[in-house]
């Protein structure tokens, strides 16, 4: 699986209609009109996203690794 860091998967998020809805600390914090999810990307610096944290918010935002 390809190494995504939190801004790059913040871009991905927003290119599939998600909305920042607020940031607390290096969290940002995501949602869509249409569902009930939310999606706390942290943003630390440029380091890669975990492959299990970054599997889990692929399966909630409904993404394939395409996509990113």
């Amino acid at each position: 699986m390809k190494q995504v860091s939190g801004k790059e998967f913040c871009k991905a998020l927003e290119k599939q209609g998600w909305q920042l809805l607020r940031i607390k600390g290096s969290h940002h914090v995501f949602g869509k009109t249409s569902r009930d999810e939310r999606i706390s990307v942290p943003i630390h610096k440029n380091m890669p996203l975990k492959i299990g944290l970054l599997r889990h918010f692929m399966k909630v935002a409904g993404f394939v690794e395409k996509e990113l």
